[in-house]
């Protein structure tokens, strides 16, 4: 190797983590405690540095290395499972969990403060942290109106809105017949997640259309990498360079409107603008 390819390399690397680390950077966050590195992140990030490195050191083209360490970020969630939409459905349905648990509760005589701390403890796993945090608050005297409204907002669900929303109307107005109402809200919270698995079911076609393009796109480019470098030896000037650029962005714009064809949308929440 080169001292050309090698630094070719490292600048490519240094791109793709700048262009990645510039993107997170943007994004809010909310300061919490310190937490161990996920491996599952690091195991990404090694991949791509390495997959930089390894174009960036085969081509000796520095957009290359940097659109391979894209590709290496962002492809094995474009072509992997929908892990988004398995964990939203296991929120739903742990919602309707809670609301029945809450519905039994309420049946044993027990006011709703009391039965949203006795379920915290067994709150299904999808949500069990936010349930733990509103009984941890409601411990240190936070109004159960108010409590319910921060749960709502850690939810951030459509459903998990609108079994806030009840159980605030039962704290601040005493509604009776709460547990029809929770047991109604469990029904609809799941047939809310069968049509979302049924939605998912429909676009399966769609999403296995995105792996195959894809697939077929990268395949495609390392073949004429490995067989054939004469057909792209114009991407080694300058001008070059800028071409792959514009045509990377321009593939990469395609597979993120293709990817959104296979996501299922969610309705507007109902208590972001909920006044105390």
């Amino acid at each position: 190797m080169t001292e050309y390819a090698l630094l070719a390399a490292l600048t490519g690397a240094g791109i793709g983590l700048g262009v990645v680390l510039v993107a997170t950077g943007f994004k809010p966050r909310v300061v919490e405690p310190r937490r161990p590195l996920d491996s599952r992140l690091l195991v990404r990030l090694a991949a791509c540095v390495g997959a930089a490195v390894l174009i960036g050191a085969v081509t000796r083209w520095p957009v290359g290395a940097a659109l391979a360490g894209l590709a290496a970020w962002f492809l094995p969630n474009a072509l992997g499972p929908d892990r988004e939409h398995a964990r939203q459905v296991a929120r739903i349905e742990a919602v309707a969990v809670w609301a029945e648990m809450l519905r039994d509760t309420l049946a044993a005589s027990a006011g709703l403060h009391q039965a949203v701390s006795s379920t915290a403890a067994i709150a299904p796993e999808p949500i069990r942290p936010e349930i733990m945090e509103l009984a941890a608050r409601l411990d240190q005297g936070e109004r159960l109106p108010h409590g319910l409204k921060l749960l709502a907002d850690d939810l951030a669900d459509p459903t998990g809105d609108l079994a806030c929303g009840a159980l605030i109307l039962a704290a601040k107005r005493q509604a009776g017949q709460l547990g029809d109402l929770l047991g109604r809200l469990a029904e609809a919270a799941r047939a809310h997640a069968v049509m979302r698995l049924r939605v998912a079911a429909a676009r399966a076609q769609t999403r296995s259309s995105v792996r195959t393009i894809m697939a077929v796109t990268v395949l495609m480019a390392g073949g004429l990498m490995l067989f054939n470098r004469d057909f792209l030896a114009p991407y080694g000037t300058a001008i070059g360079q800028v071409v792959m650029l514009l045509v990377g962005l321009v593939f990469a714009a395609s597979f993120y409107l293709i990817q959104r064809l296979s996501r299922i949308g969610e309705p507007p929440r109902v208590l972001t603008n909920l006044e105390e």
